[in-house]
């Protein structure tokens, strides 16, 4: 059955080149077949995986976007929380479709990923791998869905790709990001909704890499229908750099940016104020474009290198307490001990934003300069954490590195290593974890002597650690290593600036768009069981599909929600599996593949929620 589909399939391409498809034979799709049957010399029926990279050649490879993939790394790995339950992956491809960013979704999805050979490494340029994606987004340069048969090579038709090119600071294809999903159940509708949020994240992927390589010049929005481009200038309002839609927009070209053209021509400033503020702006034949303002350099005002430490050290913690008196308490006390060598641990329901809380305690603190490390343990296979987390000597296992690998505490030395959901760390390796503590050295696997580590612990969780401890499903002795300081990070139900939150984050997730008194209404009433995560998601999603600049009721995804709490859904977990148990006859190996867990992980959850098996 699947060689007739695939000779039907082929039938179909074929057609195509002969201009006589059941497609729109002057679409996007249809032009790229035209490509690979004619140009590529493809053939649609070729099995096998796609080209994948050594090791050392990803290095290699990756060494030019180095930078590129540290300033969207927070945007792609909010992409990835987004998209994970809908069963998507979500990568990063360099100009020549070489993936060299990979998160993938949950554990049965991403074993189907693996075995594609769809990971870091893997490159799908169109040239090779015919239409998919990732490679015709890059050979067109424009945002692309590819859906199951839309695909060149009939052998990924199980797979939609929904696909955004990448610019750079000047305006050059830098890459893409890309999201790719296996799941039957999502229509091409779902998919295509699934693109506007990767196309969003992509332009703020964009607007951080623009500002970080103008940090010390003037940045200036300018409006147009794609989304809003960023304008650079010096002291002189001189143009010293525009983004890809700016260029677009303005007429600007290289030549004209290298000529030290005078900001002048495209703006007019109004000194009203005291300070210049762009009021208007034009193009180079005088047409009107929009308004809009200035933001000041990342820098101080005057040309001077950035200093070596920041001006406002302490801002990120005080914005993410806002009016909040208990989250302002929290700050206060953390000011006063956030160059002690105190280990922190941050109590909270999942997507509170512990993450984001200690990546503002790391930049607060006089480690700020060095490396802020973080590792999921609940994410991460327990028999990959070990590994992760102390590192290991070459050959120290089968399928290790020749190399080695430094692992994720020695590469925090100096800094801060954050250690998120550390109530699911197994308990052999909170063992390991303490040893480290004490003896300030990490023993990796194989290594015949310690690596002397110096490093600032912060730990986050959503259960109730000194409960734990009680019952012996954690150990006491690290339960009050780690709890130096305890912070409880309020769930946003319980906030007593929620509204000052909403408002803020509708601004940062749909600029652009305001609120109708029903979309308010339905927001400030809401609980959010998943907190901020949750609220920024919801926001996102609806600035994406309002019309008109309108978010209105229809388009918040708010799903009703019963009032439970963390216990509750700790107790619902402990039911599913319970279920899932007496389902199987108590088979483990049977209900961790029906609730698609592993097994590692379905006994540590048994034991944690203290399940008894029939074994």
């Amino acid at each position: 059955m699947a060689s007739l589909s695939a000779s039907n399939h082929v039938a179909r391409v074929l057609s195509v080149a002969n201009h006589v498809a059941d497609v729109d034979a002057s679409s996007r799709i249809a032009n790229s077949w035209r490509r690979c049957l004619v140009n590529h010399k493809l053939d649609p029926a070729r099995q096998g995986p796609p080209q994948t990279l050594t090791e050392a050649e990803i290095r290699h490879v990756a060494g030019p976007m180095e930078e590129t993939i540290r300033l969207a790394t927070p945007e792609l790995d909010d992409l990835a929380r987004v998209l994970r339950d809908a069963g998507y992956c979500v990568n990063l491809a360099d100009a020549n479709a070489t993936m060299l960013f990979s998160r993938l979704p949950g554990e049965a999805d991403a074993r189907l990923f693996m075995d594609w050979k769809i990971y870091t490494g893997s490159n799908f340029a169109e040239a090779c791998e015919g239409t998919n994606g990732l490679g015709t987004c890059l050979a067109e340069q424009k945002p692309i869905l590819v859906h199951r048969d839309e695909h060149f090579r009939a052998q990924w038709h199980m797979f939609s790709c929904a696909v955004a090119p990448l610019f750079d600071h000047a305006g050059h294809l830098a890459g893409a990001i890309n999201i790719t999903s296996c799941r039957e159940d999502l229509e091409r509708a779902a998919h295509q909704l699934a693109l506007a949020v990767t196309m969003e994240a992509t332009r703020r992927m964009e607007g951080a890499i623009f500002r970080d390589h103008f940090r010390n010049a003037w940045i200036a929005t300018v409006p147009g229908d794609g989304g809003s481009g960023l304008l650079a200038y010096d002291d002189d309002r001189r143009i010293v750099g525009a983004c890809r839609s700016a260029r677009a927009l303005l007429g600007l070209t290289d030549g004209l940016i290298a000529s030290g053209i005078d900001l002048s021509r495209y703006v007019k400033f109004d000194h009203s104020r005291g300070v210049d503020e762009l009021v208007e702006l034009r193009r180079a034949d005088g047409r009107p474009v929009g308004r809009s303002h200035v933001a000041p350099p990342l820098r101080a005002k005057s040309m001077a290198p950035r200093r070596e430490a920041p001006v406002g050290r302490f801002d990120a913690l005080h914005r993410l307490a806002g009016h909040d008196p208990a989250m302002v308490k929290s700050v206060k006390r953390l000011g006063a001990v956030i160059d002690h060598d105190l280990p922190v641990l941050l109590q909270g329901e999942t997507g509170v934003g512990k993450d984001v809380f200690a990546r503002a305690i790391h930049a607060a603190s006089n480690r700020a300069r060095n490396d802020y490390v973080a590792l999921n343990c609940a994410a991460m296979p327990e028999s990959l954490i070990d590994a992760e987390l102390f590192g290991y000597e070459a050959g120290a296992f089968t399928g290790a590195r020749r190399d080695g690998s430094k692992g994720l505490i020695v590469q925090a030395h100096g800094g801060t290593l954050f250690l998120d959901e550390i109530g699911d760390m197994p308990i052999a390796l909170q063992t390991r974890l303490l040893r480290v503590l004490e003896n300030r050295e990490v023993w990796p696997l194989g290594a015949l002597k310690p690596v002397a580590v110096d490093i600032r612990l912060i730990s986050a969780t959503h259960r109730d650690l000194g409960r734990m401890a009680e019952e012996g499903a954690f150990r006491a002795d690290l339960y009050f290593r780690l709890r130096g300081m305890e912070v409880r990070l309020p769930a946003l139900r319980d906030r007593a600036d929620r509204d000052d939150i909403i408002r803020q984050i509708a601004r940062e997730e749909a600029p652009g768009c305001r609120l109708s008194s029903e979309a308010w209404a339905q927001l400030a009433a809401y609980p959010y069981p998943g907190n901020m995560r949750q609220l920024r998601h919801v926001l996102r999603l609806a600035g994406c599909t309002a019309e008109n600049g309108v978010i209105t009721d229809a388009d918040l995804d708010l799903p009703p929600f019963g009032g439970r709490t963390e216990p509750d859904l700790e107790a619902s977990e402990r039911a599913t599996i319970v279920e899932a148990l007496r389902k199987h006859g108590g088979r483990v190996t049977e209900a961790a593949r029906a609730l698609k867990l592993s097994r590692a992980t379905l006994y540590r959850k048994i034991k944690q929620l203290k399940i008894e098996t029939a074994q």
